[in-house]
Parts: structure tokens; C-alpha cells; sequence
């Protein structure tokens, strides 16, 4: 197979307030809280250990200018400076997170030769396909490690349910009307439970409340992928998560002039296997008695569905599959 250059390139910091911050900066919060790896990051690092897995040839950040005619290009990052200077006739399977919303790079197709724009689950793919058209967008899952995310029989279950909290918008009002209530009915039933918010924990701190939990209730409007979610699922811990069913990014009717409701999922990578899913308050108080009842009989195989559908090798392999379609 001819060598794959792979990209991942996102914009690059500036200054804010001094000359030269944006090297200080970074660093300072570093100290205080330690180096964190995002999601985009992960997901084209796991793609390179899928990659090594099937002892494929690659390389990464070839500057476009030395691409020979016909070598696959894959491109992810973030932001227009991922594809910026790139003048080469290659095609490009780009993706995922170039931008948050086709609206904000309408002429990406014409600008480059993009052949396929990735997004990682049907629902935001269908969400690109309307502005790009369903022939230039792809489904492609990225890969969990599911042998860094394993169960580890040996540490003691401390808590009954981990909550992870990412709710996006309204936060304040998003966490009264629903946080709380399910919090209370957790504290009537007896539940022992902890709390992680998204964006103030280290990876080590989740990895090792996974362990020490029996379930998670997961708190999200809406994901194209959840990796923290699938983590949690690759370690055999059964989810009950928030999946309210529409797209609530502010933005939408705002600045991308969507006036129809969009479908979202907050777990579009799930079966009955993994956990259950509620609406709303209402709706996790009527479910939670049979969610934890299933919890404690055993019911959950979370991680068997993560192992079938989204380990390193079959996102890699499925990345290959749709490199042939691309470079026939």
C-alpha cells in the first residue's frame, strides 16, 4: 500500500496581552494543572496507534510541499490553518473538528480537494451532508484504547454511580433543573455517588474513579463521539446517560441559521448492552430503580460492545477502507 501522510495541525496560539505570552501562558497552566490531551488530539493519536497495530506505514506532518502525486493525505486538527499553504493535488480526507459548523467554511470543497469531510457518528454527519451534500461526508469512529480502558477486578467499588458532568450550555440553569433532582433521588435511594465536571480533572482522576465505580450517569447535550463516555464503556462500567434528542448549541439559530430542529445524540455509540438513557428529570426517576437493579444483576456488558465496534484496529482499519474508496 502506498505510504499515508497523516496531519495534525491546529491553529497556533497568539499573544494576548504581552508580546511572547502565548509561550508563557500555556506553561503557567500547565504548573497549575497539569498537561491535558483534548479530544481532537486523542483522536488522532489513537489513529496512529491503530495504525501501528496493523503495522501500516505512515508519516505525520510531511510538509504538503514534499507530497508526491497520489499519496493518501488525511488532515485533522483544528481550524482553516489545518489546510493552510496546502497546494497539492492530492485528495484530502479531512475532518472532524476543522470547524464546528459547515456554515463557517462553506467553499472548504472548492478551496481544496477534499474528497470526503469526516465526522465521527451519523447525526452530525447528516448535519454536514445538508450544507456539503451526503456524498462528501463519511462516518468514521475514532478508536478507543481499549487496553489502557480495562476493568481492574482488584480495586474495591467505592462508589454506586460516578457522575460526569459536561453539561455545555446554561450550566447554572441546566444543573438545577436536572443535576440536582437526580442528585436528590440518589441521595433517597441510598446510592453512594461522586462528582467529575469536564475540563477540571486530570485523566489519572477519572481513570481511577472508573475503577473505584459500579455505574456512571452521564451529563451531555449532545457528542459526535463521547470519548469519555466510550472510556468509561470500554472499562465495563455501565452508563445511564442524558439523551434529550436535539442539537442545543446556542449557535445554531444564531450564527449558523439553522431553523429547524437538528437531531443529537449524547451517546450515539450505545445499545441496551451498555446502559439505559433518560430524557429528563422526570424520566430518570422513573428509570433509575431498573437501571441500577440491572447494575447489580449484572445485566451490562458495556465494554464487549466497545471491543466490537471501537477499538484501535477497527477505527484504523475503517480509516484504510475509506482511503480505498478515496485512492482506488
Amino acid at each position: 500500500m502506498r505510504k499515508l501522510h497523516l496531519y495534525f495541525r491546529i491553529t497556533p496560539p497568539t499573544d494576548r496581552f504581552i508580546p511572547g505570552d502565548r509561550y508563557i501562558l500555556p506553561a503557567i497552566r500547565r504548573m497549575i494543572k497539569g498537561k491535558k490531551i483534548g479530544g481532537i488530539q486523542k483522536v488522532f493519536i489513537n489513529l496512529c496507534k491503530g495504525l501501528d497495530e496493523l503495522g501500516v506505514d505512515y508519516d505525520v506532518n510531511l510538509p504538503f510541499k514534499k507530497l508526491n502525486a497520489g499519496e493518501p493525505v488525511i488532515v485533522l486538527g483544528s481550524g482553516r490553518y489545518a489546510l493552510k499553504d496546502y497546494s497539492a493535488t492530492n485528495k484530502i480526507i479531512a475532518g472532524i473538528a476543522l470547524m464546528t459548523h459547515p456554515s463557517e467554511w462553506p467553499d472548504l470543497f472548492e478551496k481544496y480537494p477534499v474528497a470526503t469531510y469526516l465526522q465521527h457518528s451519523e447525526w452530525t454527519r447528516d448535519l454536514y451532508a445538508t450544507h456539503y451534500g451526503k456524498d462528501k461526508c463519511s462516518i468514521w469512529p475514532a478508536g478507543i484504547d481499549t487496553k489502557k480502558w480495562s476493568p481492574d477486578s482488584s480495586v474495591p467499588k467505592q462508589f454506586d454511580i460516578l457522575i460526569y458532568n459536561k453539561i455545555m450550555w446554561n450550566k447554572q440553569e441546566t444543573y438545577d433543573k436536572l443535576a440536582r433532582p437526580v442528585i436528590a433521588k440518589l441521595e433517597e435511594l441510598g446510592l453512594s455517588y461522586t462528582e467529575i465536571v469536564y475540563g477540571n480533572y486530570q485523566e489519572a482522576e477519572y481513570f481511577e474513579l472508573l475503577k473505584k465505580s459500579k455505574s456512571m450517569i452521564f451529563l451531555c447535550e449532545h457528542e459526535s463521539q463521547g470519548f469519555a463516555c466510550c472510556e468509561a464503556m470500554s472499562m465495563n462500567v455501565p452508563v445511564f446517560a442524558w439523551d434529550q434528542g436535539v442539537y442545543l448549541d446556542p449557535h445554531l439559530k444564531t450564527d449558523w441559521n439553522e431553523t429547524s430542529p437538528v437531531p443529537a445524540s449524547s451517546v450515539p455509540f450505545f445499545d441496551d448492552t451498555c446502559g439505559m438513557k433518560f430524557t429528563d428529570s422526570e424520566d430518570f426517576n422513573e428509570k433509575i430503580g431498573d437501571f441500577w437493579g440491572n447494575v447489580n444483576a449484572g445485566i451490562y456488558h458495556p465494554r464487549d460492545y466497545v471491543l466490537q465496534n471501537l477499538t484501535l484496529k477497527k477505527s484504523a482499519q475503517a480509516m484504510l477502507d475509506l482511503i480505498s474508496t478515496v485512492y482506488p
